[in-house]
């Protein structure tokens, strides 16, 4: 069955632009114009059916949901809400302050915190029609999973300690959250400045990111890659989570990047850890953070996510 991206991928690069198909520069270019045609038609798809799904979900109602709840049951709600709703590191501070001010345990919005930026359903479309179902279902379970076992390493810690004194002070009161537009229309225009609101947010670090695996597809050598971060490499996945930190993206930009590395035959764990720490380990995040928590829980949540990304690194690479 031919692949429309496919397609338009060789017309672009060897038809319209005459690069040979044996060359590097040939391969990069197919796969950026491939990549970049495939992910923006799957995001525009996705974000507006779940648009249309998700117009009565707002960063208050979530502190709603999770108000008042067991423990576990407000974990549990807390990481299920931080997979299905795409905010990012721009809305941690309201967020954090929000949670604190309806008195939710300071675990519960870490494991929200941790799940909302390394999960979200437009990166699981996009990992399976690029990479396939299985792996998506591995990267969601994981990021569950340290999600959960991160925000209770947390609590055991006591971070309330470490929390900045002025947002103790903040009385958020109990405004009622505005009505939402119900109707298929009302619905129709949300799910329509969702899409414009996503995109304009993540375009560019998607197309960086494409940009990067296009630049590991076409020119790095894969001898290379399989020899330096390949199977049975313990130091690669301490190495890919060191790598990651620095930079800045989320979850759906880091994709087109992990399935270049795939391609090459990085391991899977090593891809999942490197992942995973762009997603939810970024230096831009941890800066933002900084602003509600002092710098012993920054270094603490930063150390609890590393060690987590690692392990699962090492987990799946055994297992594979």
């Amino acid at each position: 069955m031919l692949d429309p991206f496919d397609w338009l991928g060789d017309r672009v690069a060897y038809d319209l632009l005459g690069l040979a198909g044996d060359s590097a520069s040939g391969a990069a270019v197919q796969f950026f114009v491939m990549d970049v045609a495939k992910i923006f038609a799957l995001l525009v798809v996705v974000i507006y059916v779940m648009g249309l799904l998700r117009a009565l979900v707002s960063p208050e109602r979530v502190r709603e949901f999770v108000r008042g709840r067991p423990d576990w049951q407000a974990r549990g709600l807390a990481v299920g809400l931080g997979a299905v709703t795409p905010f990012c590191s721009c809305s941690s501070v309201p967020l954090f302050i929000g949670f604190v001010e309806a008195g939710i345990p300071l675990g519960v919005t870490f494991s929200f915190l941790i799940a909302s930026p390394m999960i979200n359903e437009v990166a699981a479309v996009l990992l399976i029609g690029l990479l396939g179902w299985e792996l998506a279902l591995l990267y969601i379970g994981a990021g569950l999973l340290v999600a959960w076992v991160g925000g209770i390493v947390m609590q055991r810690f006591r971070p309330e300690r470490w929390v900045e004194a002025y947002v103790w002070r903040i009385q958020m009161g109990e405004a009622a959250v505005p009505r939402p537009d119900t109707s298929l229309l009302g619905r129709h225009r949300f799910a329509v400045a969702e899409v414009r609101e996503i995109l304009r947010r993540i375009w560019k670090w998607v197309v960086i990111g494409i940009g990067v695996g296009a630049l590991i597809h076409g020119y790095v050598p894969a001898d290379w890659i399989v020899e330096h971060l390949g199977d049975g490499q313990w130091l690669a996945v301490p190495a890919a989570v060191l790598v990651g930190i620095p930079l800045y993206s989320n979850a759906t930009g880091v994709i087109p990047v992990a399935e270049a590395m795939l391609g090459k035959g990085v391991a899977l764990g090593t891809v999942l850890a490197f992942m995973m720490s762009i997603a939810a380990l970024s230096i831009p995040e941890m800066l933002i953070l900084r602003k509600v928590i002092r710098w012993p829980a920054l270094a603490l949540f930063a150390a609890v996510l590393a060690v987590s990304f690692i392990l699962v690194g090492w987990g799946f690479n055994l297992i594979t």
